[in-house]
């Protein structure tokens, strides 16, 4: 059965996504230029769903002028998914609805996953019968495989380094620096 994203759930996972993902150590990330980049976004948007908290990073936080943000695999994933269902016209807030939807479900086989719509709804799938049934009663007009995106993502971010988690950010240092 499809689930409507605008469907209230509780909460389930922390994490957007659990399984199917590349083993990641939670230590590391990807600054906020290339998580961007990745994502196929511009940082000003970035910035605005961090801000607004559609998609935080869940490596580091920003933490005052001047502090990297540091974004994980499952958080550019997710970024890289919002972007796709702006570009086919959903609303911001239904996107966001989407979002909260995918934590709540505690989704087991991302590979398997696809998120449909009908314009105005965003559904998600988890087999092949269910994206039959959601098209065959005229409700799909577009469906955005989620295990493709992860692997776009995957191929994306092998070009690029990963950031350590260190105690002190970078201004931090900075500051130490100029203290000693």
């Amino acid at each position: 059965m499809t689930r409507d994203a605008s469907d209230n759930e509780p909460f389930v996972a922390e994490l957007l996504f659990t399984d199917g993902l590349p083993a990641m150590d939670d230590e590391v990330g990807y600054r906020g230029a290339v998580a961007a980049r990745a994502a196929g976004i511009t940082y000003r948007q970035l910035d605005y769903w961090a801000r607004t908290e559609l998609v935080e990073p869940t490596v580091r936080g920003a933490s005052g002028s001047g502090s990297q943000r540091l974004y994980g695999f499952r958080d550019i994933l997710v970024l890289k998914l919002v972007k796709r269902l702006l570009d086919t016209g959903i609303s911001l807030q239904q996107i966001r609805t989407a979002v909260d939807q995918l934590r709540a479900s505690g989704i087991r086989d991302l590979a398997g996953t696809t998120l449909m719509s009908d314009g105005a709804s965003v559904y998600l799938c988890t087999s092949n019968d269910e994206v039959i049934d959601l098209v065959s009663r005229g409700q799909g007009v577009f469906g955005i495989a989620v295990g493709k995106v992860l692997r776009e993502v995957e191929s994306e971010l092998v070009e690029f380094e990963v950031e350590k988690l260190d105690a002190m950010d970078e201004l931090a240092l900075r500051r130490a620096a100029r203290t000693a």
